[in-house]
C-alpha cells in the first residue's frame, strides 16, 4: 500500500508529461526548459522545513490511513464507550501525567505552578478516585490542568526545534520535541517499572488516548483542514505557532504568546512564496479595524459621498483656492461666503 502511494505520484508525473512530448512533435520550436519548469508546479521548500518532501509523503500516508482505517476507528469507540466513561478515562491518563508536569514544572523554577500540580495530583488521586473525576478543576479547588513537557523544557532554555518532521500516526512533530517526547515516555518505564514498563499497559494507553484524541479533534480538524487549499502547510504552521506560544508561556512572556496567536493561519498555498509562519496581517489587526476603516490607505479609499456632496454645494467656493482631494474638515457654506 505504502508503495502504491509512492509510485502514484510518479505516474501521474508521466501521465501529465507524455501529452507535452506528443505535442513537441507537431509544434517547431521545442518548448524553452524555463517554460517546462513553470509547468510543473513545485512547493516552495519554507525555512524550518527542510524535509519538506518527506513530510509531505508522510502526510498523504498518514490522510490515507485515517480516511480508511483511523478516523473510522476513532468513531467507533465514540459509539460504543459512553461518553462518560470515555471522559474517566482520559482523566485517569492524565492524571498519570500529573508527575511528569510537575518535574518539568520545577526543571522550569516555577515552583508555584509546582505546588499547585502536586495539589491537584492529590486531590484527584483521593477525592477523584484516582482521577477518573477531575475534582481538582471545581470552584471549590480551582487547580485546572496545564500542560507541560520535557520539549517545552528543553525550549524553555535556549534550545531551538529543529527541522519539523510529520510522520504517520504521530502526527506534527520537530526534532526537540519528537526526542524529548520520546525520554518522557520512558521515565515511569525505567524509574518505576510495572506496569509502566509492561507491553499491556504501553499498548493500552496508547490506543486509548489516540483514539479518544481523535474524537475530541475531529471537529477541530474539519475546521482547520476542511477548506485549506494546502491542508499539510495549514497544520504545520497551526503546530508551529502552538509550539512557539508554549514555549514564550514558559517565560511568562503573555505578551509575545498573545502576538503568536495573532497569525490568522492564512492558507499558504495562496502565496506559494509565503512562510506560513509569518502569515498576512495579524488577526487582532483585522478584528480591531471596522469596516469603514477599509483601505487603510486614504490615498487607495473612495471620497465619502459627504466630501462629494460638500464639494458640488460649495463649488466653487473660491475660485482661487486649491482644491483639498481628501479635506480632514468640510469647508464653510457657500452661504457664508455670500454673507461676507
Amino acid at each position: 500500500m505504502a508503495l502504491a502511494l509512492f509510485v502514484a505520484p510518479v505516474a501521474m508525473a508521466q501521465d501529465v508529461a507524455a501529452p507535452v512530448a506528443v505535442t513537441s512533435r507537431a509544434a517547431p520550436p521545442a518548448p524553452a526548459p524555463a517554460a517546462v519548469g513553470a509547468a510543473r508546479p513545485r512547493h516552495h521548500r519554507t525555512k524550518g522545513d527542510p524535509l519538506e518532501g518527506f513530510n509531505r509523503t508522510m502526510f498523504s500516508i498518514h490522510q490515507f490511513l485515517d480516511r480508511i482505517a483511523f478516523r473510522p476507528l476513532a468513531m467507533l469507540y465514540k459509539t460504543v464507550v459512553p461518553k462518560p466513561l470515555r471522559t474517566g478515562i482520559r482523566h485517569v491518563f492524565s492524571n498519570v501525567g500529573e508527575p511528569l508536569v510537575f518535574a518539568n514544572d520545577m526543571l522550569q523554577l516555577k515552583p508555584k505552578r509546582a505546588i499547585k500540580t502536586v495539589g491537584r495530583f492529590l486531590v484527584n488521586s483521593t477525592i477523584g478516585i484516582g482521577g477518573v473525576l477531575d475534582v481538582a478543576k471545581t470552584r471549590e479547588f480551582n487547580l485546572p490542568h496545564h500542560d507541560n513537557s520535557f520539549g517545552t523544557t528543553l525550549g524553555h532554555y535556549g534550545l531551538g526545534p529543529g527541522p519539523y518532521i510529520f510522520l504517520p500516526l504521530v502526527g506534527p512533530s520537530d526534532f526537540r520535541d519528537f526526542g524529548a517526547g520520546i525520554a518522557q515516555g520512558q521515565t515511569y518505564a525505567f524509574t518505576i517499572g510495572t506496569p509502566f514498563d509492561r507491553a499491556e499497559y504501553r499498548v493500552s494507553e496508547a490506543v486509548l488516548t489516540g483514539l479518544d484524541l481523535r474524537v475530541e479533534s475531529d471537529g477541530a480538524l474539519k475546521a482547520l483542514l476542511g477548506g485549506a487549499i494546502d491542508p499539510y502547510a495549514t497544520l504545520r504552521s497551526a503546530y508551529l505557532q502552538d509550539r512557539a506560544v508554549s514555549i514564550a508561556e514558559s517565560h511568562g512572556a503573555k505578551a509575545a504568546a498573545a502576538s503568536a496567536l495573532d497569525d490568522p493561519l492564512t492558507d499558504p498555498a495562496a502565496d506559494p512564496l509565503m512562510d506560513p509562519a509569518a502569515g498576512a496581517a495579524p488577526a487582532s489587526a483585522i478584528l480591531a479595524a471596522k469596516p469603514d476603516d477599509f483601505p487603510a490607505d486614504p490615498a487607495a479609499a473612495p471620497t465619502p459621498p459627504s466630501a462629494e456632496k460638500t464639494a458640488v454645494d460649495d463649488f466653487p467656493a473660491d475660485p482661487a483656492a486649491p482644491v483639498n482631494p481628501t479635506p480632514s474638515v468640510p469647508p464653510a457654506p457657500a452661504t457664508t461666503a455670500v454673507q461676507r
